[in-house]
């Protein structure tokens, strides 16, 4: 192996760093335009709340902070329905539906109103379950609600499985507590839109 190709490999291993670093940084950017944007002000058929960890029957300051901002979404007349989702882990003894469903009611929304996709083990599969039980109940448009960094993703996935969708972006998450804990969000929504991109999951 001659100087030559060595030199061609250290050039086309340059371009390919800063092309990986270009589409990071552009990623990052669409991640924190995603999470500034918020529709409210738009009148849908529901608003979906995606799930997060819970500790038995109370959900996390994280799904709290999603819980409390649909609540509030839901009392200023956005939609008339919540759709809440989320499975449960080996060993729990509820779903994160389930504890969705209870912190919705207990903050005056009726159970009639509430409706439940309680079999999701993430972000993907949660939306294709709601893309289904939309359909079948004759939703049409919807308004998500998640933290701040996970807009984009959230969007992107309904846009593929073809809901109508909006966001609406909890501002009070402890995701987005500091500087230090949106970057780490910020880095993790990195790798799941890789990995979505790579496998659909």
């Amino acid at each position: 192996m001659g100087p030559p190709f060595r030199g061609d490999l250290v050039r086309l291993g340059l371009a390919w760093a800063l092309g990986a670093v270009a589409v990071a940084g552009y990623a990052t950017f669409r991640i924190w335009q995603q999470g500034e944007t918020d529709e409210r002000d738009r009148r849908v058929d529901a608003i979906v709340v995606l799930g997060a960890t819970h500790y038995g029957s109370r959900p996390s300051p994280v799904f709290a902070a999603r819980l409390d901002h649909a609540a509030e979404l839901f009392a200023a007349g956005v939609a008339p329905r919540v759709i809440v989702t989320g499975g449960k882990l080996e060993g729990d003894a509820f779903t994160e539906a389930d504890v969705a469903r209870a912190y919705l009611q207990d903050r005056g929304i009726p159970g009639a109103a509430i409706l439940a996709e309680s079999t999701g083990r993430d972000t993907a599969e949660s939306l294709a379950n709601v893309a289904a039980l939309m359909e079948d109940a004759g939703i049409g448009a919807a308004m998500l609600v998640s933290d701040r960094t996970h807009m984009l993703r959230t969007l992107w996935i309904a846009d593929d499985l073809g809901i109508v969708a909006h966001g609406s972006p909890t501002r009070i998450s402890p995701a987005d507590r500091d500087p230090g804990a949106r970057a780490r969000a910020t880095l993790h929504e990195l790798g799941a839109l890789a990995q979505y991109l790579l496998i659909g999951r």
